[in-house]
């Protein structure tokens, strides 16, 4: 087989192009821009495109598929010549499904939680010894690449975003995997730009349900109103339904601790959305033949997905953690699940908007009382960020209308987040730093180092 991708350079198409170079493919791609770590592994896998840009001319009637990366745009040269030609062009959704379509696909959906619930899955079922290919979302630790694609593996398991499958297909990708297992990790209204709607998006769940096989399973968070009210109206389907919730625990010094069976079970990860995560990645486990004793004693050794509540620096009195979360629904989770964690510490939580959905002044107001449970609350945005995704302006005023705190910081700097943080004694602290992005570069570690602590 010779594949070409348009778009190589992403974190997910690179993945892809690795994954493909491994299974015995012929690999070839191209991009405008390849940044690092991309680079390197494309180097040395010895599949790194010669030269930067569009070459429509590489494109030839020998190319068994091409896949098109979202930063491609329609009027991609070497897309316009694939088309002339009539060559196979699929979206990258679209291929992961037609290298697992005889498989068992578990696919891992929700607004959030996604890359953990795929993370935990995958963890359990390598420390059970099952072989599966899986597309996650992050890079984990004890996996060498984001996708696996093989032809041994009975399984597949499939991190489920809801968002858009290419420039060319306006489907949700996880509208394309058609799964045999599903699992939903809750519905909180995100992708404003897409899905200018909350209606409009809830429905691309219920479209999700509705695309598992006859006689599959749907497992979803029991404790999410609208995820509840959408699988009681879907219990006409030909599938089985398997609800979950928080799991009985407590916390010692710190640990989070479950009961099994009459024993105590210390986690390396906290906080009730963590928890739940956890449950609901159980059901799935419980579908493939893991049972409760084989998924707890793998799951004790889990220390989360990268950037996932991710711990950067511990000390006897502090501790700083960065975390993914952005929409309001990470950010109260998150919050609240630190807050719990350490209860006799202060917590400044410092939060960056970045995607579109948060520098849209129509979704800002969803932010209301997000923050509310830390100690110290922080705002940063970067008005060129604004700029460069051609959004309407905001203002520092509308941020603390919109998060409904008068104490809350504001800060339109990055420099300036990182003075006010180092401008006092953080003893007895934990500090929170949430983004998708990076506070435009600041070195999280080199922070934690730098900070006061008596």
């Amino acid at each position: 087989m010779r594949i070409h991708l348009i778009a190589i350079g992403g974190s997910a198409m690179h993945n892809m192009a690795l994954a493909l170079y491994q299974k015995g493919f012929t690999v070839t791609g191209s991009d405008d821009e390849i940044n690092e770590p991309s680079k390197s592994r494309l180097l040395k896998a010895g599949i790194l495109p010669a030269e930067i840009g569009w070459f429509p001319e590489k494109i030839t009637a020998d190319i068994d598929a091409v896949i098109l990366g979202m930063h491609a745009r329609e009027e991609n040269p070497e897309l316009i010549k694939a088309r002339e030609l009539g060559l196979k062009i699929y979206s990258y959704p679209e291929y992961i499904y037609e290298q697992t379509k005889d498989k068992t696909r578990i696919v891992v959906g929700g607004s959030h939680g996604k890359t953990t619930i795929t993370s935990m899955i995958l963890h359990v079922m390598k420390y059970a010894g099952i072989e599966t290919d899986f597309m996650v979302g992050a890079q984990l630790e004890g996996f060498d690449t984001m996708v696996k694609l093989t032809k041994e593996a009975k399984y597949a398991v499939i991190e489920g975003d809801e968002y858009l499958a290419s420039p060319i297909d306006r489907r949700p990708k996880f509208h394309l995997y058609y799964p045999n297992i599903a699992i939903i990790s809750g519905i909180a209204w995100d992708h404003i730009n897409v899905f200018p709607t909350f209606e409009m998006y809830v429905d691309q769940f219920r479209m999700f349900i509705e695309l598992i096989e006859p006689k599959g399973t749907l497992v979803y968070c029991n404790e999410d109103k609208e995820l509840r009210e959408l699988a009681s109206r879907l219990k006409q389907l030909d599938l089985s339904f398997k609800p979950y919730a928080i799991p009985e625990h407590h916390i010692e010094n710190g640990i989070t601790i479950i009961r099994h069976n009459g024993k105590n079970l210390p986690l390396k990860i906290f906080g009730d959305h963590n928890l739940m995560n956890m449950n609901g990645a159980r059901l799935v486990c419980n579908s493939i033949g893991i049972n409760d004793d084989q998924f707890y004693e793998a799951i004790a050794s889990f220390k989360g997905a990268s950037k996932r509540l991710e711990l950067v620096k511990a000390e006897k009195n502090f501790a700083m953690y960065k975390d993914f979360a952005h929409s309001p629904s990470k950010l109260k989770a998150t919050i609240d699940a630190v807050k719990k964690q350490f209860t006799d510490r202060k917590l400044i939580a410092c939060m960056e908007l970045h995607t579109f959905s948060s520098l849209n002044e129509n979704f800002l107001n969803e932010y209301n009382g997000s923050m509310e449970k830390a100690d110290e609350a922080i705002v940063y945005f970067n008005p060129h960020t604004i700029e460069h995704k051609k959004l309407k302006p905001i203002t520092e005023a509308q941020v603390k209308k919109a998060f409904a705190r008068n104490d809350i910081k504001i800060f339109t700097e990055s420099a300036k987040v990182k003075e006010y943080l180092q401008s006092e004694n953080r003893n007895n602290s934990t500090v929170l730093m949430m983004s998708s992005g990076n506070f435009d570069g600041i070195d999280f570690a080199k922070l934690a180092e730098e900070l006061e602590i008596s």
